[in-house]
């Protein structure tokens, strides 16, 4: 049975339709409410204005309800009535939504976040061993409650559980054993406080626990997810397709059991409101140019995806509830560009969000949640805007993304997922910037195989594995992030192919992306480049560049890398244990202009066959020794002052050049040389401590290690060392934003050591200096 008409208006009321079909044509026009189709569908072509409500679509062999072509400009005398009967009738975007998440219908998200955030061990100040508490725990992710204290029993606890994981560091110094009394009255004469320098705003703000509190609670207001109504007030665009009346509109509709929902394509417009689309194999698809209003719907149980854009399609996604999804929730594909806001997108079986093959959109202020693979996945020239969105609790990566693959990822909440909270590999170029990325169950950002793109200020606390995890292969550049907190390691660089075994069961196996992955090379959007541009100008070497890496588990910074690798301007402050960890470097690892401190073991360990340059650092106050290398490379212009053990020390087959230091350790030796190390070590200020120690070297070796032209300078008290880093002052230099390079051990050699050591503080009378 097929009822058709190209001109004048038809309206069915209480109707039952079984295997048929209604074809409007226009200039006609027509209202269809309270009719069941049954294995029946409507097809409009260039219909200017139709009104579908309360109606009940099932069984359908293919798209309930097809909508064709651009809405005619050609209005009959029916389009003025439906129109008002469409504003009259249109869902409020003030009224809140009655069906809501499983979280928000128990306890509201933000409860049921930091319930679970509760339990999440960060600490926030410089106890290293206190847990957060609760109020601090709140700030992290936005509630305000009053500060609160863990009770005697679990902090002792605590202490306990760390005493036992970081034994203390044993010592064999003849000077190890001073008592309590005699070390305070020996510090107030021979050891500094971690002097000024050219990053020490930074590691004051990392020390001051309450302004650490505060930036907290500051993030948390900035990312505080915006209601519809904010978002239509700031986004003229989305308010213009929220009001829209063209095409199709079709409001509280059921559509069930069958195979498609809505299919819309050639330039056809549709809005739907507060309609339910449940066991389809789609909901919507928008195709060809189309666009589509989607505001107040429940989209679930679809064997494929719920929502799918291809071919430049677009329109307005917003206040959905989408979850249970076979395949994505929202499908945004070949230069498809929608606005999808404020919607509710959890427990997919697959990704929440797909943005593959040249697909763009705009994707922000939803809550991305419980989903089995990536919350969003980012493939084959996908380059969304992604902001203000908050992901959490799903079952992988919180954004993937991959397959060359890019995005502006900037203001969103990752926290509680079981993989990395952000995932790139592949040729992967996002930019990663001001993201909260939190209390996830492995790392908080993982850069894979051939994974690029700018990691920038983002704050990345309490992550159960390490704060960065990054391949040897990769090429990020992570500047200026907070790392902090997290369990294991602050960045971690590893030698590590990718395989199947690196993504959870199916990421992104079996999604339906051949068609990408063929035309991924050749048929890049020209528009794309332009609207959202790439990561960065490219970089040869990994660049992790002024960061602050502070309080995390394990070492600030391991490196087990057969590639290139440049630590510029860093503070990497008070990790549970050392500071910089090179296990493996094949090619050269640069650590220039860091400042290194007070970590719970050594400031920097070089292991054996490693290559590493150290230059411009200041290594103050760790708790073993200021640099012990087994490798080889130079050591130039460093200030290693203040080490519990050892200023530096060489062991085994060690093959370092050590020039223009300035190394004073308080009460072990300021160079000390073992095994069969060898290297030149020239032209370094040596201040002695308590011990009067200076330079240890080995009989067995004098031919092969060449030490010369160092000054000893003997401090009588405090003040002295204070005017020795004076001239040049404290390092590292960090001077108007820009790094004030060193001059490494092969450059030109300069002004003798001893001129600047009368030129400093000699007319105060308390130098005594002695050149070997």
């Amino acid at each position: 049975l097929t009822f058709q008409t190209t001109s004048g208006y038809v309206q069915f009321d209480n109707c039952s339709f079984e295997s048929g079909q209604l074809q409007i044509q226009a200039p006609g026009t027509c209202q269809v409410k309270f009719c069941t189709f049954s294995q029946s569908s409507i097809h409009l072509r260039s219909v200017a204005l139709c009104v579908l409500e309360n109606c009940e679509f099932t069984g359908s062999e293919n798209a309930s309800v097809t909508v064709e072509g651009c809405p005619s400009s050609d209005r009959n005398w029916a389009c003025k009535h439906l129109a008002m009967l469409a504003k009259s009738c249109a869902v409020s975007v003030c009224e809140p939504d009655a069906a809501g998440c499983p979280a928000a219908k128990q306890d509201g998200w933000r409860e049921s976040l930091l319930a679970s955030v509760r339990s999440c061990e960060i600490v926030v100040g410089e106890e290293r061993s206190s847990l957060l508490s609760p109020a601090a725990a709140e700030a992290l992710l936005g509630a305000a409650q009053e500060d609160t204290e863990f009770g005697e029993n679990l902090q002792a606890a605590k202490e306990e559980e760390e005493e036992e994981e970081y034994p203390a560091l044993s010592s064999n110094s003849s000077d190890s054993d001073l008592g309590s009394d005699d070390e305070e009255e020996a510090q107030a004469v021979y050891k500094l406080p971690c002097p000024a320098h050219g990053l020490s705003h930074t590691l004051a703000d990392i020390m001051d626990s309450r302004l650490q509190s505060n930036r907290l609670h500051t993030l948390q207001r900035d990312l505080k997810l915006k209601s519809l109504q904010q978002e239509l007030q700031q986004d003229k665009e989305a308010q213009s397709l929220a009001n829209s009346l063209q095409g199709c509109v079709i409001r509280q509709c059921l559509f069930r059991d069958g195979k498609g929902g809505i299919f819309i394509y050639s330039r056809g417009e549709a809005k739907l409101e507060g309609s339910i689309f449940r066991d389809l194999t789609y909901a919507v698809r928008c195709v060809q140019n189309s666009k589509v209003t989607m505001l107040r719907n429940d989209v679930h149980h679809c064997k494929a995806s719920g929502i799918f854009f291809r071919l430049s399609a677009g329109g307005l996604i917003a206040d959905n509830n989408i979850h249970s999804n076979c395949e994505a929730g929202v499908d945004i594909r070949k230069g498809a560009n929608p606005l999808v806001l404020c919607n509710k997108i959890h427990s997919g079986l697959r990704s929440g969000i797909v943005v593959v093959g040249n697909g763009k959109g705009i994707i922000r202020s939803n809550q991305i949640y419980g989903n089995k693979e990536a919350g969003i996945y980012i493939l084959y020239n996908g380059n969304p805007a992604v902001s203000g969105n908050h992901i959490f609790q799903g079952l992988a990566a919180g954004i993937a993304v991959n397959e060359n693959g890019r995005g502006q990822i900037t203001g969103n909440v990752i926290s509680e997922n079981q993989w990395g909270g952000a995932d790139i590999r592949h040729g992967g170029d996002p930019v990663f910037r001001n993201n909260l990325i939190s209390c996830g169950y492995s790392d908080g950002v993982v850069v894979g195989e051939r994974g690029r793109g700018l990691v920038e200020g983002n704050a990345i606390y309490g992550n159960k594995g390490c704060g960065v995890w990054m391949t040897s292969s990769s090429l990020p550049h992570l500047v200026n992030n907070q790392i902090s907190h997290n369990s294991i390691y602050g960045v971690a660089v590893f030698c590590h192919k990718d395989n199947a075994g690196d993504y959870p069961p199916s990421q992104g196996g079996s999604e339906t992306f051949q068609e990408e992955r063929e035309g991924a090379g050749g048929d890049n959007d020209p528009d794309s480049e332009e609207e959202y541009p790439a990561a960065q100008h490219p970089i040869s070497v990994a660049l992790v560049e002024l960061n602050s890496i502070s309080h995390n588990g394990a070492a600030g910074l391991h490196v087990k890398s057969s590639e290139a690798l440049n630590v510029v301007a860093n503070v990497i402050h008070a990790n549970h244990d050392g500071g910089v960890l090179v296990v493996q470097s094949g090619r050269l690892t640069r650590i220039a202009s860091n400042s290194i401190s007070c970590n719970s073991q050594g400031g920097v360990l070089v292991e054996a066959e490693c290559q590493v340059e150290l230059c411009g650092n200041g290594i103050y106050e760790n708790s073993g020794h200021g640099i012990t290398s087994k490798g080889e490379g130079v050591v130039a212009e460093n200030d290693i002052i203040g080490n519990r053990r050892c200023g530096l020390q060489l062991l085994r087959a060690a093959d370092m050049k050590v020039t223009k230091n300035r190394i004073q350790s308080f009460q072990d030796y300021g160079i000390a040389l073992f095994d069969e190390a060898k290297g030149l070590v020239q032209e370094n200020l040596i201040f002695q401590g308590r011990s009067k120690k200076s330079i240890l070297r080995p009989v067995s070796n004098a031919e092969d290690c060449i030490i010369q032209n160092n000054v000893l300078v003997n401090l009588k008290k405090r003040f002295d060392m204070e005017c020795m880093l004076i001239n040049p002052p404290a390092r590292p230099h960090f001077e108007g934003g820009a790094l004030v390079s060193c001059t490494t051990a092969a450059g030109p050699r300069v002004s003798s050591i001893t001129s600047r050591v009368d030129g400093g503080c000699h007319n105060h009378g308390s130098i005594f200096c002695t050149i070997l």
